[in-house]
């Protein structure tokens, strides 16, 4: 879990530094409303899943999972491989617009779960997929 929490803050940050996303959600971030529960509660790591907007909307963040190429394409949380998803186009596509917003559900939304592999090759599969999804 060390492993997890650690590149899921390398990545929470690395992405909200990032010129193609625009926003990020995860708690161990300063900005984050749950930011001081999580270092009350989880004082070794904020857990390894958060989520961002791809700017562009909906067409990008598929893009981003279309151009990824060491992250895993799996509805799945918790591996020790990094996972994505855009739930707006497959966990989440039987509901209308409205009722995905009403679960959370932005359409430039990816969720990341993050795993245990070098952060090198997590931030660098994250960057050129950011790339190419600003193409769609």
């Amino acid at each position: 879990m060390d492993r997890h929490c650690e590149n899921a803050l390398a990545v929470a940050k690395f992405l909200q530094g990032h010129k193609r996303v625009a926003w990020v959600n995860y708690p161990g971030l300063p900005d984050n409303k749950y930011f001081s529960l999580a270092k009350k509660y989880f004082p070794k790591g904020a857990s390894g899943l958060l989520n961002f907007g791809v700017k562009g909307g909906a067409k990008a963040g598929e893009k981003f999972i279309e151009a990824a190429q060491f992250l895993s394409h799996l509805a799945n949380i918790g591996d020790a491989k990094t996972l994505v998803i855009h739930p707006a186009s497959t966990t989440h596509r039987q509901m209308s617009d409205e009722e995905q917003l009403k679960a959370g559900v932005r359409p430039d939304m990816v969720r990341i779960s993050v795993g245990i592999e070098s952060i090198d090759d997590i931030l660098w599969d994250i960057d050129q997929a950011l790339e190419e999804a600003s193409r769609a």
